[in-house]
């Protein structure tokens, strides 16, 4: 069989099965105990398949369907039920599923009708799979994420968004039904954006390919969406009342997630337990707000982040993660690599923690080292003098430029949308005008060439000769540190100006 005959086979197949009624969650029709979904194992592969061979591509998705179209059968007599319960037993207009296998209409018209009926017609639920090389595994999740649309009889749609897949993942996914959107950008989040983009769904879920993520959830996803969350994060891990199956997650990562974890809930106050985890759903209107920037691995912290400090509705499903059923190759995912461009993205999105608070502490310690030798106190028999003074100077003018570097970091982000308006910085930027600023400035620098002259002429009435180095440097050093503040405020606060012409 060839792969263009493999479409008549599942439409066949499927058509023998009971239609549901659309548009409708009928899960919430059901007793629980009937509406929740079992948790699905589809089998793979156990050994690497050769590439580019179009017979076992054809015999991995006849395995698949036929997996698949027993799950559904199973459920004959709960549709039954339904159908006897309405009354004419039947829907009056047919489904785009019963269009195509209606036998007056050739195949090629069926085919065009029912891309023309699900082009028009508006979607509930898209599911976004990223894909590199996933060939052991996309169909498996592709398979379960039609069931569970199917299930929950709502109009929705499987995406996979493929990176640059050289192995058979495409011709697998849309000969199981998938639509496959390319993405040639390479990188997660690039192929996520992608996918994202080409979604037609007014809700979407997305998921790695590679069987660790079970799609046969999706109803719970789909539930807190309905319900008005905006974004309902999975959780793997047991803080969260996860479950890590034994062999899904290297033993590094169980300690390494839980600590990005606590990182995000402190820097940001993410209302999550596990920010890593791939699976998720979100409103199409939500992902338009946030404007995703990161194209790896970051993607999905950026998410969490951003959806957090913007104020959206965050809810988490508890959720078990499986081994990952790849075969022909490692995991996309570096540890160390990855973990570093995350924690950079922690510290390059949040200036207070950056360049605020150790700014604040440098600070404090400079002052404090200035007030110990100007005032000439020792403690414990230890004198502070010439050398602390130059040290805490240093202090100082480091902690300045971080808190220039807060501010400026803080003005741009949210002039790109990359963070949110903070009224704190607004209604600083406008107590501290460019004007006032300058005119400070100007005061400390004029004090410190005031105070440089004034130990000049000094000098020079002694005819140049030897100074005593411990009082003179009490002077020269807080006024040499005056003038180095004054030109950094000064030109700091022209940038500042220049970052907040774009925000009006």
């Amino acid at each position: 069989m060839s792969i263009p005959n493999l479409n008549s086979q599942i439409l066949g197949s499927l058509s023998k099965l009971p239609m549901r009624q659309s548009n409708v969650n009928r899960a919430s029709e059901l007793p629980a105990a009937q509406a929740e979904l079992t948790e699905i194992r589809l089998p793979y592969r156990d050994s690497p398949r050769p590439a580019l061979q179009v017979a076992d591509v054809v015999a991995r998705a006849e395995q698949q369907l036929d997996n698949l179209v027993d799950l559904l059968a199973a459920e004959q007599t709960l549709d039954r039920q339904s159908a006897r319960s309405s009354p004419s037993g039947r829907r009056s207009e047919p489904t785009a599923l019963e269009a195509l296998c209606q036998p007056s209409i050739s195949r090629s018209d069926k085919t065009v009708q029912a891309e023309a009926l699900l082009a028009a017609a508006p979607l509930e639920l898209s599911i976004v799979m990223p894909c590199l090389d996933e060939a052991d595994t996309v169909g498996t999740c592709v398979l379960k994420a039609l069931y569970a649309i199917e299930k929950m009889g709502i109009a929705g749609e499987v995406i996979v968004a493929d990176n640059g897949s050289r192995d058979d993942s495409v011709e697998i996914a849309e000969s199981l039904g998938a639509r496959v959107v390319h993405v040639d950008l390479p990188g997660y989040g690039a192929a996520l954006m992608g996918g994202i983009e080409a979604a037609r769904g007014r809700f979407v879920l997305m998921g790695d390919a590679d069987d660790s993520y079970d799609f046969s959830q999706a109803h719970r996803f789909y539930q807190k969406l309905c319900d008005g969350a905006e974004l309902v994060q999975g959780c793997r891990l047991p803080a969260g009342g996860g479950r890590v199956m034994p062999g899904a997650m290297p033993w590094l990562h169980q300690y390494g997630n839980p600590g990005l974890t606590w990182l995000v809930q402190k820097m940001f106050k993410a209302p999550i337990n596990d920010v890593y985890c791939g699976m998720r759903g979100f409103t199409k209107r939500l992902y338009s707000q946030l404007d995703q920037r990161c194209t790896g691995m970051e993607f999905a912290t950026e998410m969490i982040i951003k959806s957090t400090l913007f104020g959206a509705r965050i809810e988490e499903v508890p959720i078990v993660l499986h081994p990952d059923g790849r075969k022909a190759h490692r995991p996309h995912l570096r540890t160390f690599r990855d973990g570093w461009r995350t924690l950079r993205f922690f510290l390059m999105l949040s200036p207070r923690w950056t360049f605020l608070a150790p700014g604040v502490a440098l600070g404090a310690g400079g002052l404090l080292g200035c007030s110990l030798v100007l005032m000439r106190v020792s403690l414990a028999g230890v004198v502070f003098d010439a050398h602390t003074l130059l040290v805490s100077m240093v202090a100082l003018l480091v902690a300045a430029q971080l808190g220039c570097f807060a501010l400026l970091a803080k003005t741009f982000a949210a002039s790109e949308g990359i963070l949110p308006k903070d009224s704190r910085v607004e209604q600083f930027a406008r107590l501290c005008s460019l004007e006032r600023t300058l005119w400070f400035s100007g005061g400390l620098i004029a004090c410190g060439v005031g105070i440089v002259a004034w130990k000049s002429f000094a000098w020079a009435s002694q005819g140049f000769g030897g100074l005593d180095y411990s009082e003179t440097m009490r002077w020269i050093i807080p006024a040499v540190g005056a003038i180095a503040l004054g030109f950094q405020f000064a030109f700091s606060s022209f940038l500042l100006g220049v970052l907040r012409l774009a925000r009006r």
